[in-house]
């Protein structure tokens, strides 16, 4: 199988069932960065210590993306074709929000807000997190256009949060602490 097709040279792309639309409809931007989400997670993957994030939890995150750029590249009317294995991310709320609060237990109680930095992990984790963000508020613009599964936006927000209690979680386990936002009088 080769890697180009040519039929994305006159700026549209294939979503899954045939449809073709615009690279800059908003569906393809969601699920673009959601793709980037997944290039910053396997990023992370590369820094993140195992007492914070295991191997296996970061893989499960990269794969549950995968499927919610599936479930983005499908329109309402053909969500059928994805199957059972693809409509649906694999890490339940109740579980997510039980590692969010194990993460929260490992860092000092939050007395200011937090700027990304303090060990690669944290920054990386952060990274994540905005870029998690961001694929949210493209999700939220598409649903204004088009149906959408509300699964997949209450998965970002959570999975945003996680990003977040991981960053300072990984900072605490390493010894450093958060860097945080201090306003400064004029």
């Amino acid at each position: 199988m080769k890697l180009y097709t040519r039929t994305g040279d006159d700026g549209s792309s294939g979503l899954f069932g045939g449809d073709r639309v615009s690279k800059s409809h908003l569906r393809l931007v969601a699920f673009g960065t959601l793709d980037e989400l997944n290039s910053v997670v396997g990023l992370l993957r590369l820094h993140a210590t195992p007492g914070c994030a295991n191997e296996a939890v970061l893989q499960r995150i990269q794969h549950d993306l995968f499927v919610l750029g599936a479930i983005l590249a499908t329109p309402a009317a053909r969500q059928e074709l994805l199957g059972s294995h693809m409509n649906r991310p694999t890490w339940n709320l109740e579980d997510m929000e039980a590692d969010i609060d194990r993460l929260t237990a490992m860092a000092p109680p939050m007395t200011a807000f937090v700027l990304p930095g303090g060990t690669s992990a944290s920054a990386h984790a952060h990274l994540a997190r905005t870029f998690c963000r961001r694929a949210e508020r493209e999700v939220v613009a598409l649903t204004h256009e088009e149906p959408m599964d509300p699964a997949v936006l209450t998965y970002l927000n959570r999975l945003s949060d996680w990003f977040f209690a991981l960053a300072r979680a990984e900072n605490a386990g390493a010894g450093v602490a958060d860097i945080v936002w201090v306003a400064k009088d004029e």
